[in-house]
């Protein structure tokens, strides 16, 4: 009765949510990941996105090679010193929102390489929302970090950026 009364009063006027949620719902819906593969988690997330685990299916399926044209970075693989201003670099050409997932061992901590040439986890040099544990992970873990993704876009979530920006680990 409530819900009639409501509409009735709107007509064909207004919408019964805000424009924060419809974009919210939105982006949810079409998130364009960028990889940045270094290593054998790259393969891995090649496999989520071919046609068994086909990751489209949850309209992330334009993988963008562009950072301009993307707002999921998906860092795949070890990151060292050398590689670390072009990944910096990249992060900062995408256009914001923009959310970052770190997968794999080596991506998250530094992996099993303990050494100064390489950076022991990327979310010393960017922010990072999502971390996929494994070495490398399977197809089935990159899709649950994405979907951990969706959520915190759903839920308005603060994004790592946030803290990073105010005072954070930069």
């Amino acid at each position: 009765m409530a819900v009639e009364e409501a509409l009735g009063q709107l007509g064909e006027r207004g919408f019964l949510t805000g424009f924060e949620k419809i974009l919210s719902w939105a982006r949810k819906y079409s998130l364009w990941p960028l990889p940045f593969g270094t290593a054998c988690c790259a393969i891995e997330f090649m496999a989520a996105v071919g046609t068994h685990y086909d990751i489209s299916r949850y309209g992330w399926e334009v993988v963008r090679f562009s950072p301009r044209q993307a707002d999921l970075m998906i860092v795949a693989g070890t990151v060292n010193y050398k590689i670390a201003p072009a990944l910096m670099t990249v992060y900062e050409q995408m256009l914001e929102p923009k959310w970052v997932i770190a997968m794999g061992a080596c991506a998250t901590c530094g992996g099993f390489y303990n050494n100064y040439s390489v950076v022991q986890g990327v979310d010393r040099i960017i922010p990072v929302d999502a971390y996929v544990p494994g070495c490398p992970p399977k197809p089935e873990a990159l899709i649950d970090g994405i979907f951990l993704i969706k959520d915190m876009i759903e839920k308005g979530t603060k994004r790592a950026r946030d803290a990073w920006e105010k005072g954070g680990r930069r």
